[in-house]
């Protein structure tokens, strides 16, 4: 199984499945003994230049840093997927070349063509764009080399 369908098939079960799921949630957590992870509470990058690289974060994707130097970034926000993906991919995978970073984060964005826009205006490298079943997506590299996807979620009908 290729990357790209392993990724379009876990996004299309995600959009599917999410409505249900998030409804299934408070019956579920009710019956399973407690004791297990109930979501992403954190991401945590290593930078050579701290600094600028929170800089970049903010100025050009607009996350919204706080005085403390990270972001908080809502699940809840309009638009947003109600779950996050997690998956492992093979250690010989190229999904994210040409970083060779070990790991690769996906944003989500409410209009691909209003953010690759903005990226654009301020000179950021799209390495490519692709739509599939489950949305519209593009890949960018940070100033430290780190592969990043933007996904737009497929609206439902």
């Amino acid at each position: 199984m290729t990357i790209r369908s392993m990724r379009a098939m876990a996004l299309v079960a995600l959009a599917m499945t999410s409505a249900a799921a998030c409804a299934a949630d408070a019956p579920a957590a009710a019956s399973e003994p407690a004791g297990h992870i109930t979501g992403v509470g954190g991401v945590f990058i290593k930078a050579h230049d701290r600094k600028a690289l929170v800089a970049w974060y903010r100025d050009v994707l607009g996350l919204p840093i706080q005085p403390w130097g990270g972001a908080m970034l809502h699940t809840d926000a309009p638009q947003h997927p109600p779950v996050v993906a997690w998956t492992a991919m093979a250690a010989s995978s190229t999904y994210f070349a040409p970083s060779t970073s070990a790991y690769m984060i996906d944003y989500a964005v409410d209009d691909m063509d209003a953010f690759v826009a903005r990226l654009t205006a301020r000179g950021v490298e799209i390495l490519k764009r692709t739509d599939d079943a489950s949305g519209r997506f593009a890949w960018i590299m940070d100033p430290e080399g780190n592969k990043i996807e933007l996904w737009e979620p497929k609206r439902a009908p």
